[in-house]
C-alpha cells in the first residue's frame, strides 16, 4: 500500500475502508491527510477518535444498508484484506476525479497459504480490472505470490 500512496492528492481526504486497527489510516494521517476510517467495531482506532483530521464510521458494510459515506468523494479510498463483492461499485464511486484507489486483498489460490480459503473472499483473476475498467484509469495491477507479511496469493 505505501508503495502508492504517494498517488493520493497532497492534503486530499482519504477512505480506509475495514480499517480494523487503522494502520493505513495511521499513515495517512501522518502523511497529513484527513482520513475517514469505516469499521463494524471501533476499539482498533480508539486512540484516534477525538482528533479532527480523523472520523471514524461505525458501519457494517454487508448488512444491505445505505453506503456509509454517502455521495462523499475521495482523494484516495484505501482497501486491503477485505472483498464484499456487492460493494464493489460504491467502493470505484467513492474515488474523486483524480483520485486513487488502493485495493489489495486475497485471491483465488490463497487456500494453499492457508486463510482465507471461502472463494467469497478470494478475487478472481482481473476481476478488478473489470470492476474500474470503465470508471478508473489502472496505474498499477499486480497478481501474485508475495512472501511478507506472510506467504499469500494477493
Amino acid at each position: 500500500m505505501a508503495r502508492f500512496a504517494h498517488l493520493a492528492p497532497e492534503h486530499g481526504a482519504v477512505l480506509d475502508l475495514a480499517c480494523g486497527t487503522g494502520r493505513h489510516a495511521r499513515y495517512f494521517l501522518s502523511r497529513g491527510h484527513e482520513v475517514t476510517a469505516v469499521d463494524r467495531y471501533s476499539a482498533g482506532v480508539a486512540d484516534l477518535l477525538g482528533r479532527e483530521d480523523f472520523t471514524l464510521i461505525e458501519a457494517d458494510l454487508e448488512d444491505g444498508g445505505e453506503w456509509p459515506t454517502g455521495g462523499r468523494k475521495f482523494a484516495a479510498v484505501v482497501v486491503t484484506n477485505y472483498l464484499f463483492r456487492p460493494i464493489l461499485r460504491d467502493i470505484v464511486g467513492a474515488v474523486a476525479e483524480g483520485g486513487v484507489l488502493i485495493y489489495e486483498t486475497f485471491a483465488e489460490g490463497n487456500a494453499r497459504f492457508g486463510r482465507p480459503r471461502n472463494p467469497d473472499f478470494l478475487l478472481r483473476p482481473a476481476e478488478l480490472l473489470r470492476a474500474v475498467e470503465s470508471e478508473l484509469a489502472v496505474i498499477a495491477y499486480e497478481h501474485g505470490e508475495i512472501a511478507r507479511p506472510a506467504p499469500a496469493l494477493v
